[in-house]
């Protein structure tokens, strides 16, 4: 089984050299709001089902070593959460950073100027509402990828491990929906940025492309943004909710890193340049997809200006966004992308400022530092 046949040539290409411009950012927006889905969005998935007759079990055994944790960290949303705790929609996360307000309020350029202390409290919740609901498509994502990964990779060791986290996020997609539709005031539809990301990992027939989309950048990230909101906010089940994923979302990212550095060590330079576009590629659509133009479209808030504002926000107020990278650059590196070839990728890191992150450590030696199930489940018995 190769990797390497072509890519469909059905996604929107990004403008490298280009990376603040409006134009493409709006029309990604504007594209997907003129083809609404409903309720039910379609994506051709051109991979082939493959069986293997290899039932060797720990041929691989770093993939072994996580098919056994997963198996041990199994935790039941309804049961493990207490959906008892009232929540205040308006008290969910504190402030980001306080000098990110005060720029959007204190600047008269900004849509956002002088606006009044209730209206601002609105902005954070309709932002808490928007970010766990992007979560939310994205673990649905997710879902769908691992499910392709279990069909399409060619080792036991590999499937045996992916099944266990096409059951890990189910889970995700459960409880993100339930605090959701329990906790705040329901959901925000799926960014046009993050759907067509999703849809391009789908629709490629290569399966080390889904890892690559899917379980280094699209759970990379993930893995960050859950970091930061778990430390922004104080909401018991909130906080419960996301240290529990990021317990299986660290395993998920470890997955990724071990099976494809078996893979890419046997592609060639033209190959491997392809895997570096998309995950360059993938990475300016998580960019571009935390402008959150749902929620200025929502509040009736002059999107187009509000993109242009957030782009133009001084390089160390851009520092929570760069932070978003920190698990997708070691990651990259470990792989061997950032300097494959001509360092095509390193460029790009460096030109949108997150190269910074790339000696951080990879999250195949950290995902057990995040197993907070597995240590809960020993303080009980301590206690």
């Amino acid at each position: 089984m190769t990797t390497t046949e072509p890519a469909p040539s059905n996604s929107v290409p990004n403008k490298w050299d280009d990376y603040d411009n409006v134009d493409r950012i709006m029309d990604v927006a504007n594209a997907d709001a003129a083809d609404p889905d409903g309720l039910i969005h379609a994506v051709k998935d051109n991979a082939d089902a493959i069986f293997t007759w290899n039932y060797e079990k720990g041929e691989r055994a770093k993939l072994n070593k996580l098919y056994e944790k997963a198996k041990n960290a199994q935790w039941n949303g309804e049961t493990d959460l207490d959906w008892s705790i009232e929540v205040d929609p308006e008290q969910v996360i504190t402030v980001d950073d306080p000098s990110i307000e005060a720029w959007f309020r204190e600047n008269p350029e900004s849509p956002l100027y002088k606006m009044s202390d209730t209206e601002w409290t609105r902005v954070r919740t309709e932002g808490v509402n928007w970010r766990l609901s992007q979560f939310m498509h994205g673990e649905q994502g997710a879902l769908l990828c691992t499910a392709k990964i279990v069909e399409t990779v060619p080792w036991i060791d590999a499937k045996y491990y992916a099944a266990t986290q096409v059951v890990d996020e189910a889970r995700h997609v459960e409880v993100f929906a339930k605090y959701l539709d329990t906790k705040l005031d329901g959901e925000y539809p799926i960014n046009p940025h993050l759907k067509l990301l999703l849809d391009d990992i789908i629709n490629d027939s290569r399966w080390d492309i889904t890892y690559l989309g899917m379980q280094i950048m699209v759970e990379g990230l993930a893995l960050a943004a859950f970091g930061f909101m778990h430390a922004l906010t104080e909401e018991p089940l909130l906080k419960k909710l996301l240290r529990y994923v990021m317990s299986d979302e660290a395993r998920h990212v470890a997955f990724g890193v071990l099976s494809l550095q078996e893979v890419y060590e046997g592609l060639n330079q033209a190959e491997i340049r392809e895997r570096q576009e998309f995950a360059f590629d993938s990475a300016l659509r998580m960019r571009d997809r935390f402008l959150q133009q749902e929620v200025w479209e929502r509040m009736d808030i002059d999107v187009r200006k509000m993109v242009e504002l957030q782009l133009a926000q001084p390089n160390e107020q851009k520092e929570f966004q760069r932070l978003l990278f920190s698990k997708i650059v070691p990651n990259c590196k470990k792989l061997g992308l950032l300097d494959a070839g001509d360092g095509w990728l390193r460029d790009r890191f460096t030109d949108i400022g997150v190269i910074q992150f790339e000696d951080m450590v990879d999250t195949t030696e950290e995902f057990l530092e995040f197993d907070a199930v597995t240590h809960d489940r020993e303080a009980a018995k301590a206690s």
